[in-house]
């Protein structure tokens, strides 16, 4: 099977990235091997739930069947995704994993998808990203798996490039910002590149033809340091079609793209979960502001709807489906405030009725129980009985109600 290496930025595991894996399993044989390495979230606690919810990802929203692994010996397709990259540089090291990782694509057989903290670890040199930004650490590099040697790439790839998180301080380029950033690219070898991956996207290798392709919804950035001007960049969008020689040329501090870049990308992608929720926010508050409380209860509805689409993402940063429950649980507080009339309530209470009755079903107690506390605190009483739920509103006959299931 002709070879194909996938690195990621972020959003591996997410709504945003289902396009670009479908058009990677579309090149495997049917019944393929599938792995997933999940060394580098290892250490985590919750290690066997990260897992469960990649592969339940895989074969809902992709179709393959994917079975963790920690070998990579004679699969088809190899993934491995968020976490530590140096916990995973150590174990895939001792246990001969990064040589069989490098062999893969020496070969130029079976698809690699890295992505996040694996994708970290594909260059010459890897950002120990949890030691710099988290525990303090001067910025330094570890050697990486240097897959990208078989490209004819002598580069440091770095995922998150966009990242936005910080807000009042610097967190681009993975966590670094641009101070760190510049100390660790005057330590490159000379002539070594620094390839940033932006965020929910993807650089698609077809180790075959040696075509390359940016998939989503960020870009590819080259820099290369140089003499003169001190570093030079080049920026391929989404949506740019090119070659290994192009990127090799970039990558030795070639100046601007000589492909066409796209002006505009058709189809960008999904907007991210953290998108997505702060439009159902604005759409909340200005129906409340309005006094229409049906409507706002159509957003928070959308928003569990986004939510429950998010489930099997990996990443745990800011913006992901924790912090998009919290402001779940709030809008549904604020939805609470305050009494409706009784011509309002049927309407507003029947749908949160129905996705109450579908959330106990999954076990998400916590969320049922804050809507039922936001209903009565508008008014109405939800008794649950062995032929449903039945609510009560004030001032109003009792009224029954069966949960939608």
């Amino acid at each position: 099977m002709p070879g194909m290496l996938v690195l990621m930025g972020s959003g591996e595991t997410s709504p945003t990235m289902v396009e670009v894996h479908r058009t990677v399993a579309r090149r495997l044989p049917p019944g393929a091997d599938a792995v997933l390495l999940d060394t580098p979230y290892a250490f985590q606690e919750n290690r066997a739930d990260i897992s469960a919810r990649a592969c339940r990802y895989f074969a809902h929203s992709v179709g393959l069947k994917v079975a963790v692994a920690d070998g990579v010996s004679g699969a088809d397709w190899v993934f491995s995704g968020p976490g530590s990259p140096t916990y995973a540089l150590d174990r895939w090291t001792a246990s001969g994993v990064a040589g069989d990782l490098r062999a893969r694509v020496l070969a130029r057989r079976g698809v690699t998808v890295l992505a996040s903290a694996a994708a970290c670890t594909a260059g010459l040199a890897t950002v120990p990203v949890y030691e710099i930004y988290k525990v303090g650490a001067e910025p330094h590099w570890r050697g990486g798996l240097d897959l990208l040697a078989a490209l004819g790439l002598r580069a440091a790839l770095i995922p998150h490039f966009d990242n936005a998180e910080g807000g009042t301080h610097d967190t681009r380029y993975c966590y670094l910002g641009e101070r760190r950033l510049s100390v660790l690219e005057r330590e490159l070898p000379a002539g070594a590149a620094v390839l940033g991956l932006d965020e929910h996207t993807a650089l698609v290798v077809d180790l075959a033809d040696e075509t390359v392709r940016v998939l989503g919804r960020g870009a590819l950035t080259v820099r290369c340091r140089v003499p003169g001007p001190g570093v030079s960049v080049a920026v391929l969008p989404a949506g740019t079609r090119t070659d290994l020689a192009e990127l090799r040329r970039l990558a030795a501090g070639g100046g601007a793209p000589s492909v066409p870049v796209p002006v505009a990308v058709a189809s960008p992608g999904r907007v991210t979960l953290e998108e997505s929720a702060r439009e159902c926010e604005r759409r909340f508050a200005a129906c409340l502001a309005r006094g229409d409380r049906v409507a706002a209860a159509r957003a928070v509805l959308d928003l569990e709807a986004e939510v429950a689409a998010w489930a099997a993402d990996t990443e745990e940063d800011a913006g992901g489906v924790g912090a998009a429950r919290n402001l779940l649980r709030l809008l549904i507080t604020r939805l609470g405030a305050g009494r409706a009339g009784d011509a309002a309530v049927r309407p507003l209470v029947e749908p949160l009725l129905a996705l109450r009755g579908e959330l106990r079903a999954q076990g998400r107690y916590d969320l049922a129980d804050a809507l039922r506390t936001a209903l009565l605190r508008a008014g109405v009483q939800v008794r649950d009985t062995p032929d449903g739920p039945r609510w009560t509103a004030a001032g109003s006959p009792d009224q029954a109600r069966k949960t939608s299931r």
